[in-house]
């Protein structure tokens, strides 16, 4: 998820909560404060009554059609002990005049007159409507976070694009940084001290990276050299020794063994020198390369070697495919796999080979059944130990998929190996 959208979303739930809290407080606050009004104004009422009543004079009707109500009824002494001078409360009240029951607020005291007798007063008077209140309050609560959120979302993208502009610039230099290329320098002005300082810390870790890379193709060269100068040499000498000195039976044997194992050392070499070059990235010059004359060509290499075990090849052309990669890489990904289905093949058997817009499928029969599909791309993994197999074949396979954004697959299926290139991002 993009920065800007997590933030869009933190912002949004606290929001939710804000408001919410917000909104209950505002209601409780809204409530307290009507009440006190409503009971300052009861109170007034129920002075004018007690007055009124005290001093003998006509008291106004019990329900004069108004919102104000109030009853006067004698009580005992016990009454008076057990009951408080003053109470408030909420309740329901009929009004006869509409004809229907409304929220009310209700005073209760208790007072005393000349002759000693206890009396208490009931004064009401009406109320607001508590649901109707609540449903007001969340009506515009809503109507406020949609508002807020609004206004807070525009703020934060306006604010977030003109704000992280320059770590958009880095990343999309980084994106396209390719070490040991040709590759454009960073422009990227910015007053914000912590932008400046990741810049200056990947333009250093870009120039570690490109040093780094150089010591690493020196190093590969070096070693290509110094390895394989001397197991040339000792290839030369043996050879000599088979040619030019008498030797028993035994000797030639360990001899031909000797030279077999350092004609297995010397692959072994040069398979690990390219799969270096291909981690390091040395293949940066890329063509436009027929995959079909590709195909083609190595095919009619392998023909004296597929015929040598009576395997029959069929190519199918179902559309031209070219794309943008190393010559080399292309041949060693193309040869790599004929030699896999070369090698995990049945005398008598066959090889299919099938073209489209934007793949290569490579089938041949099994052998002795699937091979370990979570494995198969190790290095240095053979499963059955095959005669002359370094075990990298299809590790420079994946590699070079990898480097490319290649999709190689495998599968067993219906008794024969498939293996899948497919330069289609759909099929990831």
């Amino acid at each position: 998820m993009k920065l800007i959208y997590q933030i869009i979303l933190k912002v949004s739930v606290a929001l939710v909560f804000l408001l919410t809290a917000w909104a209950t407080f505002f209601y409780f606050a809204l409530q307290v404060e009507i009440n006190d009004e409503v009971d300052d104004a009861l109170e007034n009422y129920s002075e004018i009554i007690i007055i009124k009543a005290l001093a003998g004079q006509e008291l106004p009707a019990e329900n004069g059609g108004s919102n104000n109500s109030y009853r006067i009824r004698e009580v005992d002494e016990d009454y008076v002990k057990e009951h408080p001078v003053i109470r408030y409360a909420d309740a329901d009240i009929y009004i006869p005049e509409l004809q229907e029951t409304e929220p009310a607020r209700i005073l209760t005291t208790i007072f005393r007159d000349g002759s000693g007798s206890y009396f208490e007063l009931t004064v009401a008077t009406s109320s607001f409507e508590k649901d109707d209140l609540r449903e007001a309050i969340l009506n515009w609560i809503v109507f406020l976070y949609i508002i807020l959120l609004l206004i807070i979302i525009g703020i934060n993208v306006w604010v977030f694009s003109k704000s992280m502009r320059p770590l958009y610039a880095l990343l999309n230099w980084l994106d396209t940084y390719n070490v040991g290329g040709e590759n454009i320098p960073l422009e990227n002005n910015t007053k914000i001290s912590e932008f400046r300082k990741l810049n200056d810390a990947a333009i250093r870790y870009a120039g570690r990276a490109e040093q780094m890379f150089e010591q690493q193709k020196q190093f590969i060269g070096n070693a290509s050299h110094e390895i394989q100068t001397p197991l040339a040499v000792c290839q030369n000498r043996l050879e000599w020794l088979t040619d030019n000195t008498d030797l028993s039976e035994e000797q030639l044997s360990e001899i031909l063994k000797t030279r077999r194992s350092i004609d297995y050392i010397i692959r072994l070499n040069k398979s690990l020198l390219f799969l270096s070059k291909i981690d390091s990235g040395q293949f940066t010059d890329s063509v436009l390369v027929d995959m079909n004359a590709l195909l083609e060509r190595q095919l009619d290499l392998y023909k004296d070697i597929y015929d040598y075990r009576n395997i029959k090849v069929t190519l199918e052309d179902r559309a031209d495919l070219s794309v943008e990669m190393n010559e080399s890489l292309a041949t060693a990904l193309v040869t790599n796999l004929l030699k896999n289905a070369y090698v995990h093949n049945s005398d008598n058997g066959y090889i299919r080979i099938k073209i489209d817009s934007t793949s290569i499928q490579f089938c041949n029969g099994a052998v002795s059944g699937a091979l370990e599909g979570e494995r198969i791309f190790e290095r240095f993994y053979q499963g059955a130990k095959k005669e002359g197999s370094t075990g990298l074949g299809l590790a420079i396979v994946s590699a070079i998929g990898k480097h490319y954004g290649i999709c190689v697959t495998y599968r067993y299926f219906e008794g024969e190996h498939r293996f899948v290139l497919s330069w289609d991002k759909k099929n990831y």
